[in-house]
């Protein structure tokens, strides 16, 4: 018997207290993305029209942004650390990384200035290897430590980008303490981590606004095609994404602002539990899940606010869920373009497809609202970051019905 989808209602009083909303300003958001289109190898990630899979699931569209093709690093973390380092590296120097474009920063004359920096982190893979690329084209060092269960796959993508790095014994939280412990003992170390806790605000804010690069994307090839979303589903661990995600779309559609459905592995559903006792829960364990990008514990406290205030639903789902996602989008219907979509991209689309296919879930689709005239976004983060794990859900069913 399939584990089953829980849901809870954005029902959290909204206090009188803002969000820290500023960060997703569009003029943040686009200061974030001039930055990242300073790289040579920069390129605008796809927005794909599913309209044969949409059309089979009863909505008007479905449209996925594919950040497989990021810098051909298979995910759009290094949007977020690089964007931070960047601005470290800005504060350092007394300097707005407006004036720091990637030709500035790596000449001889910034390096002179700085001398050698190293960035530690902790991750399950797709941060760390965006850290590792980001600090080595920056002409800089990087350490990067994994939890336990990390996919060597992921690991030697990492030690690929000239890192130091190591699979721990810890969880996912407990490495993030660990990599914090390690900067701090570190004259020239910076921790640059994709979640916040007191008094850890600022580089994880910096994150958020480097997401905001792909959210700045995909909602200009939206209007390109004439097209605003009613519904937007992410993926969340920490939650970093979804609060930068909902936080750039609550500025842009303040008229009509689209219901935002946070979805999260059931094995680390820290931001479901907090809503659901309207009260930072912390998920504790060894957090194993397929979805080894959402395997996070602990919410991040700048994303918090956003999400508490904003987002219409949050979601806890089963691994099944994402394996479905990664069939449906790796074997498509005639007409629509394949996506190769990893555990932790795919889940957001294997979501969708369950609520709208099956009728146990009709009270959630029909909470949200979905029906004939919807247009869904869903961001697929990563690509097949883990080609073993891939094949083994694509070719022999793996996670089909547990």
């Amino acid at each position: 018997m399939k584990e089953r989808i829980e849901w809870v209602k954005n029902t959290m009083p909204k206090t009188d207290t803002a969000p820290p909303m500023d960060l997703m300003t569009e003029e943040a958001v686009k200061k974030a993305w001039n930055f990242h289109r300073s790289f040579p190898c920069y390129a605008v990630t796809p927005l794909i029209n599913l309209s044969h899979l949409a059309q089979r699931l009863g909505i008007r569209a479905l449209y996925l942004k594919d950040e497989s093709y990021r810098f051909n690093l298979n995910a759009f973390k290094v949007l977020g650390g690089s964007y931070a380092m960047a601005q470290c590296i800005a504060q350092k120097l007394g300097q707005d990384v407006s004036t720091l474009p990637y030709a500035v920063l790596i000449s001889e004359a910034i390096k002179k200035k700085l001398g050698d920096i190293t960035f530690y982190t902790a991750t399950d893979g797709n941060h760390g290897r965006g850290v590792a690329w980001a600090a080595n084209t920056l002409r800089q060092k990087s350490v990067v430590f994994m939890p336990a269960g990390s996919s060597q796959t992921r690991l030697q993508n990492i030690l690929k980008e000239g890192a130091e790095a190591q699979v721990t014994d810890l969880n996912y939280d407990e490495a993030v303490c660990f990599a914090h412990e390690e900067a701090a003992q570190d004259p020239q170390g910076i921790m640059v981590q994709d979640t916040a806790w007191e008094g850890y605000e600022e580089i994880p804010g910096w994150i958020m606004q480097g997401y905001g690069t792909m959210s700045y994307e995909v909602h200009q090839q939206l209007a390109r095609n004439g097209v605003s979303p009613t519904h937007i589903f992410v993926q969340a661990g920490v939650g970093s994404l979804a609060g930068s995600v909902q936080g750039y779309v609550a500025h842009r559609y303040k008229e009509q602002p689209p219901v935002v459905t946070v979805v999260e592995a059931a094995a680390a559903d820290c931001l479901y539990r907090s809503a659901k006792e309207n009260n930072l829960v912390l998920v504790g364990g060894s957090l194993q899940t397929i979805m080894a990008g959402l395997a996070c514990g602990k919410a991040n406290t700048v994303s918090w606010p956003i999400l508490k205030r904003y987002s219409g639903c949050f979601v806890s789902v089963p691994d099944w869920v994402a394996a479905k996602g990664m069939r449906m989008l790796g074997a498509p219907l005639p007409g629509d373009r394949q996506v190769i979509s990893g555990e932790s991209g795919a889940v957001t689309t294997g979501l969708l497809a369950a609520m709208l296919e099956d009728d146990e879930y009709r009270d959630l689709r029909e909470s949200l609202g979905l029906h004939e005239d919807s247009v869904v976004l869903v961001f697929s983060t990563e690509g097949d970051t883990d080609p073993e794990r891939y094949r083994s859900i694509l070719w022999e069913g793996a996670w089909s019905s547990v």
